[in-house]
């Protein structure tokens, strides 16, 4: 019965008796805490899960590193995939900059074609059409005492500029007489490459600078032979001005006969090196430009300066074979031998410009379409020299826009062919006017054809209003203000059909009191953009700070080279 005492409080109190260690244990796991139960306690569960993973985890690396394989690297790399439309816009717009690429050839070409028409219109006005103005102002000066003084002026101003234009191209012609085009040659020849390939380099430079100088110089001489008589007197007197504008004119002259003999050289030489590395120095050009940053302004710029320095290219062509000709007395088989470094020449002035451009505008994230945009302001300055009473000549505007100046040009080139071709005889000279009376046709007939291009980009453009724009009156030092550019034409006239009338019209002599509805070219009034609903604004400093930050084409009517920066 003591045995069965000490069992009893074994069930109750976890003491004594063999079950009672068992019964007491389940009874602490039952209710923790009570009974009086002694042993540790037990372990957490989430150290068991733990350590569950941990096995499963190493078992993993263990499966994956047995299971690494050449075999199966090789398997992953010819079956893995991608998904290009996951980046949609960024493949679109890399697609969209090849295919501008693709248009660049196409839109520079249209763009180079009309300018180098336009400048040829420019060449051939010195050729054909300005010694028939030259002569009619004369005649108005001679017999202006047959018809009495009616007006304050001898002459128009228009007059004044032709007889100026006239007397400098006769002056330095026979200036150019002093320089012997011979002597010049074997002086050349008798350099060496390297030499030959630095003074073309230079040559380049320096007829740049002459460019983007001397049409200041002769519209300061045109200005000062036209200015208002009542006006206080600013400047030097017509004389000197005069004299300045004959001497850069000659001086010009020389500079593009130097260059033209030194391509000359370059053709006649035996082994075509230096032909060669002035062909290679196209490419360097390549380097200096298509890194740099480009805003539109500037790129209109440089393609002004491309068309420019083509057209050069193409009458020095012609001035090399002339002599080239006269020196084979003109057997037709050697213009065969100069045919192909012709096409060189040319070739390489296209692919140079072609890649140059195309890198610009992608380099940039500029379009092709903005070539349209350059070639609407080249068309918008012709349509505005043909309107009456335009404020200045269409070669002057082009000098202006392209530092294309055709005065240089057509003296040196007149040299050249009055030294080269002999004329002798009373066929001669019929063949001579003949000539001439086919160069004024060709004139014409360029004229009219450019006339018409240019109204219809005009149009496309969407810039026929700005040309009845009244000229703003302002003073030097402050800016237009854009409220004065906002009238429009005369109601109840349609757009095309000013347009066509004012064109065609003849200029007529405008009254003092009158304001004229007539386009200039003055490059700060007009947008080659529609304006839109731009907003007005009135103050001349918030203008003048909306003006400074971003230019317009047609506000780039200087020639510069002195850096790509317009402002």
């Amino acid at each position: 019965r003591g045995v069965g005492d000490a069992a009893a409080p074994g069930e109750g109190g976890g003491v004594g008796g063999a079950d009672g260690p068992e019964r007491g244990g389940r009874g602490e796991t039952e209710q923790p805490g009570g009974g009086g139960g002694h042993g540790p306690p037990p372990a957490p569960q989430h150290t068991e899960t733990l350590g569950f993973y941990e096995s499963d985890r190493r078992r993993d690396k263990r499966r994956s590193r047995a299971e690494l394989s050449l075999l199966r690297f090789l398997s992953a790399e010819l079956t893995r995939g991608y998904f290009l439309e996951h980046n949609e816009a960024k493949y679109t717009e890399r697609r969209e900059r090849v295919y501008t690429c693709m248009r660049i050839p196409r839109e520079l070409e249209k763009l180079m074609v009309f300018g180098i028409f336009l400048c040829l219109d420019a060449f051939l006005y010195v050729f054909t059409l300005l010694p028939l103005r030259v002569c009619l102002a004369l005649f108005r000066l001679f017999t202006l005492p047959c018809y009495g003084i009616r007006d304050r002026r001898l002459l128009q101003p228009a007059q004044v500029c032709d007889i100026l234009k006239g007397v400098i191209l006769v002056l330095c012609y026979f200036m150019m007489h002093y320089v012997d085009y011979s002597m010049m040659y074997h002086l050349i020849r008798g350099q060496s490459v390297i030499k030959l390939y630095i003074i073309y380099n230079m040559l380049e430079v320096a007829d740049r600078l002459f460019s983007s100088f001397g049409q200041d110089i002769l519209d300061a001489l045109y200005w000062t032979a036209t200015e208002p008589k009542e006006r206080k007197r600013a400047h030097i007197g017509v004389i000197p001005h005069f004299f300045m504008a004959v001497l850069y004119v000659f001086l010009h002259a020389i500079l593009i006969m130097v260059q033209a003999t030194t391509l000359n050289v370059a053709f006649n030489s035996h082994n075509k090196s230096l032909l060669t590395i002035m062909m290679s120095n196209n490419f360097v050009e390549i380097k200096g430009s298509v890194f740099k940053k480009f805003e539109k302004n500037n790129l209109f710029q440089m393609s002004n300066s491309d068309i420019k320095e083509r057209f050069t290219n193409y009458v020095l062509l012609l001035i090399v074979c002339l002599r080239n000709m006269e020196q084979f007395s003109w057997n037709p088989d050697h213009l065969w031998v100069l045919f192909p470094d012709v096409c060189m020449v040319i070739a390489s002035e296209i692919a140079v410009d072609i890649v140059k451009h195309a890198f610009i505008t992608k380099f940039n994230d500029i379009t092709a379409d903005v070539y349209s945009e350059y070639r609407a302001s080249l068309a918008f300055d012709l349509v505005s020299s043909r309107q009456k009473n335009a404020y200045t000549d269409y070669s002057d505007s082009v000098a202006r826009r392209m530092g294309f100046i055709p005065l240089p040009l057509a003296v040196l080139l007149i040299r050249v062919v009055t030294s080269s071709i002999k004329v002798q005889g009373i066929l001669s000279y019929a063949c001579v006017i003949l000539f001439y009376f086919g160069l004024i046709s060709l004139k014409v007939l360029n004229s009219i054809v450019l006339l018409g291009k240019s109204c219809q980009y005009v149009k496309e453009a969407k810039m026929e209003e700005k040309l009845f724009h009244p000229p703003p009156t302002s003073t030097p030092g402050k800016p237009h203000s854009k409220s004065q550019n906002k009238s429009k034409s005369p109601q109840g006239l349609a757009t095309e059909e000013t347009l066509s009338a004012s064109v065609t019209s003849q200029p007529t002599h405008p009254k003092e009191n009158v304001i004229p509805l007539l386009v200039t070219s003055n490059p700060d009034q007009f947008l080659t953009t529609p304006d839109g609903d731009e907003k007005d604004i009135t103050q001349e400093n918030s203008e003048l700070k909306h003006r400074s930050s971003k230019k317009d084409l047609l506000e780039i009517d200087r020639f510069t080279i002195c850096g790509n920066r317009i402002d």
